[in-house]
């Protein structure tokens, strides 16, 4: 599909990659992720408040499931920032009452779908269309794709938590043996990275302003857009691992600098993802790509289209 892309557009890498560079800068990408970063920010906590009042109501705060979550979490996230979010866990997890079981899924959704709104706004700008859904429909699309995302989450959450049972009872059940269990636990990393690119083509295919969209113009951003996300968050904590000195700048600040600067890559790279997607369908369009959106089109040929009713 990306391939394909190129083909069309007769590009070469090193001219795409000079196409996005210009692109990112015209469309302001760069601040633009800076937004989502604070909005991110901002949802995270409450929604641990969430889940660890959540999880308070079915297990202690120092039981296995707990100490997977903020194992797994640390995996992803750079060690300063999960220290901070272990350290605010055990803060926030000394009472877990209904009303703040409440408040902090009420108010992570909030902030959540606050930044789903700066990515449809962001990707509206990527594709260059103009923004004429209603505001009710828009806020409940972002509402809607985030609870999506959340459920996506859980469910990778889930496998990892409890895809080593899974594949215990499945193997003595069956009898398939050491093998099988062996396999899953290399398996469940593979789903997991499966439900991230979901979640990906869903913002994708979902937030734009767009009609008839197609999974083959969304793919190579998806692709992309996860690719970059774990290389970043591979080189970042890294260079953190080695050459860590936020603490040393900021203090006591220095952890929740280094998660904003983790949120910051993330959202560049959802970002870049869909300024990839909509830079490969424009030049298939100008190409001559009946399927393909031209820039500022919602639909596929819109400007024919039109020429034709009016004829």
């Amino acid at each position: 599909m990306l391939t394909r892309g190129w083909k069309i557009s007769g590009w070469r890498w090193k001219t795409f990659i000079k196409h996005l560079w210009t692109k990112l800068n015209t469309d302001d990408v760069v601040n633009r992720a800076a937004i989502l970063s604070f909005y991110f920010l901002l949802a995270l906590f409450p929604l641990l408040l969430f889940l660890t009042a959540l999880l308070g109501y079915f297990v202690d705060a120092g039981t296995e499931l707990r100490r997977n979550l903020l194992t797994y979490l640390g995996v992803i996230v750079p060690v300063s920032a999960s220290d901070l979010i272990n350290t605010t866990v055990d803060e926030i997890s000394q009472d877990s009452s209904g009303a703040k079981l409440w408040f902090g899924l009420l108010t992570s959704l909030w902030f959540a779908s606050s930044g789903m709104g700066a990515i449809i706004e962001a990707l509206n700008v990527a594709y260059d269309v103009n923004e004429t859904r209603a505001w009710w429909r828009r806020t409940l699309l972002a509402i809607l794709l985030t609870i999506a995302l959340a459920v996506l989450i859980i469910t990778a959450l889930a496998l990892m938590f409890y895809g080593s049972r899974i594949a215990e009872e499945i193997a003595n059940r069956y009898g398939f043996g050491a093998t099988f269990t062996a396999g899953w636990t290399v398996l469940r990393w593979l789903f997991v990275l499966v439900f991230v690119f979901l979640a990906f083509e869903l913002i994708y295919y979902f937030a734009p302003d767009l009609h008839e969209q197609q999974l083959r113009w969304l793919a190579p951003g998806a692709i992309i857009g996860v690719f970059l996300w774990l290389l970043v968050s591979f080189l970042f904590g890294s260079y953190l691992n080695f050459y860590n000195t936020y603490s040393i700048v900021y203090g006591s600040l220095g952890a929740v600098i280094i998660l904003m600067l983790w949120f910051y890559l993330t959202g560049m790279t959802i970002l870049i993802g869909g300024e990839v997607n909509a830079i490969i369908e424009q030049a298939a369009a100008r190409a001559g790509d009946p399927e393909a959106k031209a820039a500022g089109e919602k639909l596929p040929d819109e400007r024919a289209r039109v020429r034709a009713a009016g004829a």
